[in-house]
């Protein structure tokens, strides 16, 4: 498995929760950037990145460390309710390029909503304005 960034527009950004819970003192490099075809939408206290090709998610670009990258990353995978295959997974972990505000594409994990859930919040979800979370 490569060792790419993290993309993170939620919980896990820098100042949010789940950051200092789970990423602080684990990261190289913590950038702004967007991951373009995405909207978010609502969930139950976070958001979830829904493919969508006119719009825009913005977060972070997140560097690992590379000694505890594998543990990190199995840890994040648990607080997303991502397994591979795993018929109940309410993300899937998949590797998107990003954009920075240099210009550059690098390619990162991402957290999206499954399929299955895309379609249910693409149906009755709440939208986010501007792919920015929190919006208010």
């Amino acid at each position: 498995m490569p060792q790419l960034p993290l993309f993170v527009y939620g919980t896990l950004r820098p100042g949010r929760h789940n950051y200092a819970r789970y990423l602080q003192g684990h990261t190289t490099a913590e950038k702004p950037a967007r991951l373009r075809g995405a909207a978010l939408y609502e969930g139950p206290g976070y958001p979830f990145a829904v493919p969508a090709p006119h719009s825009q998610v913005h977060g972070d670009l997140i560097t690992l460390a590379p000694a505890g990258y594998a543990a990190v990353l199995t840890t994040l995978d648990a607080l997303e309710g991502y397994a591979p295959g795993a018929p109940d997974n309410l993300y899937e972990r998949v590797a998107l390029p990003v954009e920075l505000p240099t210009g550059e594409r690098p390619p990162a994990w991402v957290y999206l909503a499954t399929p299955t859930l895309a379609h249910t919040l693409r149906t009755t979800g709440t939208p986010i304005p501007h792919g920015r979370w929190p919006h208010h």
